[in-house]
């Protein structure tokens, strides 16, 4: 078997597993006493274990092996979680995230794993406990904890006891140097199925066929013969070590929601089992049917090709416009009609939840606050709010400076806390929520605030704005100081939030996005930044104005109005032209002037259009020599030879084959 042609699923099958485990090792810190959560994070292990063993990836499989067996100590009641334990497994989540993102890149996947996984044996014998896998571990009693069945096996089950027929649960030990496990899994089966009916297995009968399992696996028999019988019969098959037979009760067991749970053997049962189970089947069939896995480069180049289309649509309805053909009209309205729910599918289809990035943070906290000797709730809303991926890919590195910022710089350590009333554990919320074309981020916590005393004295000290400045600015503009270039309050510059770095870096890639930061603070109460995003990237709706004969884009999302004044309501601030805009003030900004576009006439116009927008509270009226409307374009870069131009974000291609620059309106208001 060629095993290359399931890496892509492996890596996305892998990287979800070791996400449970991740998430769940949280959760389990925190409630211990729930051995449900150790059954997910071990279903999640084995799983990705046996996915390893399969491709090949030895290092992998090993280093998962070992966390089961510390797992299923836990889970046996025989190891307890401590902090120590929980170091030791979150430290292997690392070792196995680093193998897997080897594997993505194109290596091997192989890495020094002895120090950890002699860490994990530490663990088992220290607690005077026998290995998990061993057989030690089977000759204890069983317990119906390993199962949970559906309401169809129920069905089954409680049809085969009113007729008078026994539920075994039976647990089978391979020897460890058993070699043809499926082989030996074939013949237990065949022993079964001759003496009753195999309801359910565990694990599942596809991961017994590919030896996804260690030497134990579990199932439910329904028989008529005695549990020594079937004890003994079972144990003739060669390479088999330990057996138990236990009754199995009905009573206690819950039905799952879900179907989830395959059936491990052709099961004989009456005509009306017989329909519904068929039922059941093609049920789990159409629901598992309704998902499939797409290379991200394939909806990249299903855009791109979209793009094109988008740029062919906005001709075709300027040729429509022009040759006044009514049939012709119709047809470009159905055309663009069916571009647009097109593109709407499209744009759905690249969406992925932003819980993508926000799973990373409460392992990172939860090592950072025993690092600084710190005690932080960190709770997270929302994180199924969908973002486009290429927007995803890029705000990771800016949330994950801001989240050591706020828990090394805005929390206070417990005792600082305590002194000024509050509780001794800080509140770290990450939130995340659509509003418009918008997805808005926010991290908040309840430290000490931003002191803009200490904020404005260092301005002035870095030159980053002067002793006269300082006067007229507004609080919130005293806060966003820091986010300016070089600024830093920290006395020593620390490994934990990079402050050396400074949050300008963080600022600059959210513009880059298209997006804004801004930050809210009161001093002994608390920070929050709000990262406003846009939606997607690609096709973004704007303004379409005109400068001379040059056509330029403003992007309807920084937009608050457009205006037509006389040249008799600009007034003068600052030596600056200034207009009254609903009781503000508000700069003006002449961009045939910002874009050195050639005039044609040295005669000024009576009346300006203006397009007045805003980034954060900040406002400007961006003047222009005329509107032509709004439309959807497709938003191409410059290239390499001309990046970082002032105030120009990118270019489109119009309908009539004219290149438009899209005006950067941030970059315009100071």
């Amino acid at each position: 078997m060629e095993s290359n042609q399931y890496l892509d699923i492996f890596i996305d099958e892998s990287k979800e597993n070791l996400q449970v485990v991740n998430d769940q090792l949280l959760n389990l810190e925190k409630d211990s006493t729930n051995l449900s959560i150790v059954d997910e994070i071990f279903r999640a292990a084995h799983t990705l274990k046996g996915m390893a063993a399969t491709m090949g990836y030895e290092d992998l499989s090993d280093l998962t092996h070992k966390m089961e067996n510390v797992l299923d100590g836990i889970r046996q009641e025989e190891l307890s979680v401590t902090t120590d334990v929980m170091d030791v497994l979150l430290d292997s989540v690392e070792y196995l995230e680093d193998m897997i993102t080897d594997i993505s890149e194109g290596g091997s996947g192989a890495k020094e794993v002895e120090e950890i996984v002699s860490k994990l044996k530490t663990i088992e014998s220290g607690e005077a406990v026998a290995e998990a896998s061993s057989v030690e571990t089977v000759n204890e009693p069983t317990s119906n904890n390993s199962f949970s069945i559906d309401q169809f096996e129920r069905t089954v089950l409680q049809q085969a006891e009113s007729d008078g027929q026994s539920i075994y649960q039976i647990r089978v030990a391979l020897t460890e140097d058993c070699l043809l496990k499926v082989a030996r899994v074939y013949m237990v089966f065949e022993v079964l199925e001759q003496n009753g009916e195999v309801i359910k297995s565990v694990p599942t009968v596809d991961e017994l066929e590919n030896e996804a399992f260690d030497q134990v696996f579990e199932l439910i028999l329904v028989s008529s013969e005695p549990a020594q019988d079937l004890q003994a019969k079972i144990l003739k098959v060669s390479e088999v070590s330990q057996v138990d037979v236990e009754p199995f009760s009905l009573d206690s067991k819950e039905v799952e929601e879900d179907v989830e749970g395959e059936v491990a053997a052709t099961i004989q049962t009456p005509e009306s089992s017989s329909d519904t189970k068929e039922d059941s089947v093609e049920s789990k069939k159409a629901v598992g049917n309704k998902t499939i896995r797409v290379n991200i480069d394939r909806l990249d180049a299903l855009m791109n090709l979209f793009e094109e289309m988008v740029i062919d649509r906005g001709r075709l309805e300027q040729i429509s416009d022009e040759l006044d053909h009514n049939d012709l009209k119709g047809t470009v309205e159905r055309i663009s009609r069916i571009s647009g729910d097109l593109q709407n599918i499209i744009l759905t289809m690249r969406m992925v939840p932003i819980d993508q990035v926000f799973n990373r943070f409460p392992r990172m906290v939860r090592q950072l606050t025993r690092d600084l000797g710190k005690k932080i709730d960190m709770q997270i809303e929302g994180a199924e709010t969908e973002l486009d991926r290429t927007v995803i890919d890029e705000i990771g590195d800016p949330l994950v400076h801001l989240i050591r910022n706020a828990v090394d710089h805005g929390i206070e350590t417990p005792d600082q806390r305590l002194e000024t009333g509050k509780n001794e554990e800080g509140k770290l919320l990450l939130k995340a929520f659509h509003s418009g074309n918008h997805v808005f981020v926010q991290i908040k916590d309840d430290g000490k605030g931003i002191n803009q005393d200490k904020v404005l004295a260092k301005a002035i000290e870095n030159g980053v704005i002067t002793q006269e400045q300082s006067t007229s600015l507004t609080s919130k503009q005293i806060n966003e100081l820091i986010l300016e270039s070089g600024f830093s309050t920290a006395q020593e510059v620390s490994d934990i939030s990079g402050r050396g770095v400074g949050l300008d870096v963080v600022k600059s890639t959210i513009e880059s996005l298209g997006g804004s930061i801004e930050i809210e603070s009161e001093l002994g109460q608390g920070t929050t930044f709000t990262i406003q995003l846009p939606l997607t990237l690609s096709i973004i709706s704007v303004m379409l104005v005109v400068i001379e004969n040059e056509t330029y884009a403003i992007p309807l999302s920084s937009i608050i109005e457009t205006a037509v004044i006389k040249k008799s309501e600009i007034m003068k601030a600052h030596n600056k032209e200034v207009i009254d805009f609903r009781g503000n003030i508000v700069p003006l900004v002449d961009l045939k002037e910002v874009f050195e576009v050639p005039s044609d006439h040295e005669v000024e116009d009576e009346f300006y259009s203006v397009v007045v927008v805003r980034k954060g509270d900040q406002m400007a009226g961006l003047v222009v020599d005329s509107f032509i409307g709004q439309q959807e374009i497709v938003l191409k870069g410059l290239g390499n030879y001309l990046s970082n131009i002032f105030a120009i974000s990118g270019a489109t291609i119009l309908g009539n084959g004219e290149v438009a620059l899209i005006v950067d309106s941030n970059a315009l208001i100071k």
